[in-house]
């Protein structure tokens, strides 16, 4: 990140609602206690994704990828339709207890339900229809996501794929050993070519995917 593109981030904190006291706590803790903090979602994404929820006014919400909560909190506070629920989706058994501990802080453990395992094995399991998609998992997989979840989206929902750009790697010469960014430029073909939905890129950070199932 340039100077620039720093300066003015932290120019777009500052004219921004402040974060939550729960989420604010959730971000410190994350630092403290996991090896890989930059994963969390921060302020400026969790007040993006929650105005999306404030948007699509969605009943049910899937994301793929919780890490330690702080995205599923946020589109939590966001959710206005009476009901309205979560299924958030962590590989890492370890992260569980953690993750809990917030969304019990937060008040919202009969709105987000926090399930552990595979994305892969889990979703098919999950007899339920969604408004919105968020995903944030394991970038070698996110094809397989979305052939899934789109089983699963109503029509006229959205899934929202993040790290769609993966550091600008996109657009530079591709290593041939690297499986991520190879992923993520076939997951963005595939998703271009897709008559089924309209989509675009939201050029933010590392690049989000806005993709409206038709």
């Amino acid at each position: 990140m340039t100077n620039i593109s720093i300066d003015l981030e932290q120019y777009v904190l500052n004219h921004i609602d402040g974060e939550n006291e729960i989420l604010s706590d959730l971000n410190r803790q994350t630092h403290i206690k996991m090896l890989q903090p930059r994963m969390l979602s921060g302020h400026l994404q969790g007040q993006i994704l929650k105005m999306f929820c404030l948007m699509i006014n969605p009943q049910n919400i899937l994301e793929i990828g919780t890490f330690t909560g702080y995205s599923a909190i946020s589109m939590a506070l966001g959710l206005r339709k009476k009901g309205a629920t979560i299924d958030t989706i962590e590989i890492n058994d370890e992260q569980e207890e953690f993750i809990s501990s917030f969304i019990e802080k937060a008040g919202l453990s009969d709105v987000i339900n926090l399930h552990i395992g595979s994305a892969i094995d889990i979703i098919p399991t999950l007899n339920k229809t969604y408004d919105l998609v968020f995903m944030d998992g394991d970038k070698r997989q996110y094809r397989e996501y979305y052939q899934l979840v789109m089983n699963q989206l109503n029509p006229g929902g959205y899934i929202l794929a993040d790290n769609v750009l993966w550091d600008g790697k996109v657009a530079q010469p591709l290593d041939p050993n690297d499986t991520y960014t190879k992923e993520i430029l076939a997951f963005n073909k595939m998703v271009q070519e897709d008559e089924r939905v309209e989509k675009v890129i939201l050029p933010f950070r590392d690049g989000i995917s806005i993709i409206r199932k038709k």
